[in-house]
Parts: structure tokens; C-alpha cells; sequence
């Protein structure tokens, strides 16, 4: 499954810009691919007729408040778009905004599983009973002005809170990301939108501090029909990498031949590599590493 990231911020802040920019797709949700220059080199050596990039999933909130900030309850992290172009905000002030509406949601989120939980209560469920006690701690230390972040006990995983994950802030304007000009260039050719950047889209160092947050890892699937990247959290096995590709290929596991996107380039062809050692074979508790291609032999 892709990452899955909120954009929120407040009115006219540019968050439908930044989406846009991003995805290159209408609507509030759309794919954003993680740049990964190993992954062309992959698919030049195996001659790929496609490449795929991994990819984050994107979606945008239009508005704040708890209902429509509650529908990122599932996503893995938070890009909060800041205005830094009008003149008129100051975006160190809209962030803090932003965190108090997020709390605000996860109060009103809290009370309302509260006012339900507390009725099941009533049935004399000790498990259901110590779910209520424990959520009229949580009512209080959020009315406290507390983030469940900061929460020393275990959250009920139920709660899906919004204050407990990543949030990276983008200041729209001179001081940070001109996002109009960035979703400009995301409608050109890629050709022609590099020659208006003396580097790489800024979008893109966004897209991988993402990554670095979650702490994330890349591996590669590298086939003349299709080269494709994905990613898992760092310390998953080959069992979980299998999944990821196909919960078929996960269930009819058999092994996996392993080896290093660089060794791969430097034989010429996955004959070559395994010719020269550098493949070799794993079972399923191999703990997958960044930049490892994989075949997974599989049976159902």
C-alpha cells in the first residue's frame, strides 16, 4: 500500500496548488512519485518497456475543522501548506493555528468514542469499562491543552489521532516554495519545465524528507516487461516486500533472489550478476535493505 499523506492549511493558504503541483491530477486526491535516479539505470540495464515509480498518495482537505480534518485520520503524515506570499499572515502563527485545530479535532474526536463507549460501559464489560476510564484521561489531558503525542500510555488504536503523526510545514512564497510556479511546471513537459529549474523540482526534496520521516526504504522489481520501485518501512522482511507487490505473491511465498541495484548495473543484466555472485537467494525473515531488487519465486 502507498504512503498516504494530508495536505491541510488554512483559507487561501495554497493547498490546491501544492496538490496540484504534486500530482498533476484534478480533484482532492492523486499520486505523487517519489524521484529515485537508480531506478532508471535499473531499467536501461534490463531494456524495461515501463518504469514505475513508487509513489505517494495524496490527499487534500479543503477546509479545517474536526469533520473534514477527521477524514485524515488514516493517512501516514501531514504537509501543511503556510501563506508566505500575501503579506498579510504570519505563517509561524498559521502553523500554530493548524496544530490547535488538529487538537481540536482529536478532543472531538475523543469525546464522541467517550459518549459511546461510556454507553456500552453500562453493560458491566470490564474490558469496555477500562476503555471509558481510559478515555476520560485522554479528555482531560487533551482539554489540558495537551497533544495525544504527548501522551505517556498506549492509545487506543482505535483513535487514529491526528496529533500523533509527522507534520511537515511548507511556506508558500519567496521564503519557501513559490507553489503557483511549481504547479505551472508540473503541467509542461518534463524537458521543458527542467530548463525553467536550475536544479530538481522542489517538490521533489519535499516528497523524499517524507520519506526520510517515516522512515522509509526503496526496493526494486527490475523486468524487461516492467522496472518499478516501492517502498516499506525500514526492518521489514522479504515476506512484507512480497505482500506489497501482491498479497498473492505473499501467500504462495517460496524464496526470493536478491541483489544490490549498483552490483546489477555494473554485471549488465540480472544472467550477468548472478554469474559474477552477486545474486543469492532468501527466505522469508530476510530483513529487506535500501536499494535491493528482488524476484520473488512464488507458488499458489
Amino acid at each position: 500500500m502507498a504512503l498516504e499523506v494530508g495536505i491541510v492549511g488554512l483559507q487561501s493558504s495554497g493547498k490546491s496548488m501544492l496538490f496540484a503541483a504534486l500530482t498533476g491530477a484534478p480533484g482532492e486526491v492523486g499520486m505523487a512519485a517519489i524521484p529515485d535516479p537508480r531506478l532508471q539505470q535499473l531499467a536501461e540495464v534490463v531494456h524495461a518497456r515501463k518504469v514505475t515509480p513508487a509513489a505517494v498518495r495524496v490527499v487534500e482537505v479543503r477546509g479545517t475543522g474536526p469533520e473534514l480534518l477527521g477524514k485524515l485520520r488514516q493517512v501516514d503524515a501531514l504537509l501543511v501548506v503556510l501563506d508566505g506570499f500575501s503579506g498579510t499572515r504570519v505563517p509561524d502563527d498559521d502553523l500554530e493555528t493548524l496544530k490547535l485545530e488538529l487538537l481540536v479535532a482529536d478532543r472531538d474526536h475523543v469525546e464522541r468514542r467517550l459518549e459511546r463507549v461510556a454507553k456500552q460501559a453500562k453493560s458491566g464489560d470490564a474490558k469496555v469499562k477500562r476503555e471509558a476510564e481510559d478515555l476520560e484521561r485522554l479528555l482531560a489531558h487533551l482539554d489540558a491543552g495537551h497533544a495525544l503525542a504527548d501522551w505517556e500510555g498506549e492509545l487506543p488504536p482505535e483513535l487514529e489521532p491526528l496529533t500523533t503523526k509527522p507534520l511537515l510545514s511548507i511556506v508558500n512564497g519567496p521564503d519557501g516554495i513559490d507553489l503557483q510556479l511549481e504547479a505551472e511546471l508540473a503541467e509542461m513537459p518534463e524537458e521543458e519545465a527542467a530548463e525553467f529549474r536550475s536544479g530538481e523540482s522542489a517538490l521533489a526534496a519535499v516528497v523524499r524528507q517524507l520519506v526520510e520521516t517515516l522512515d522509509l526504504i526503496t526496493f526494486f522489481t527490475a523486468g524487461e516487461k516492467d522496472t518499478r520501485a516501492w517502498t516499506l518501512h525500514r526492518g521489514s522482511t522479504a515476506i512484507d516486500a512480497a505482500g506489497t507487490i501482491h498479497s498473492d505473491i505473499a501467500r504462495g511465498f517460496i524464496r526470493c533472489e536478491v541483489v544490490r541495484w549498483d552490483d546489477l548495473v555494473a554485471a549488465g543484466g540480472h544472467a550477468e550478476a548472478a554469474r559474477a555472485g552477486h545474486q543469492r537467494l532468501e527466505g522469508k525473515t530476510y530483513v529487506i535493505e535500501d536499494g535491493d531488487v528482488l524476484n520473488v519465486r512464488f507458488n499458489v
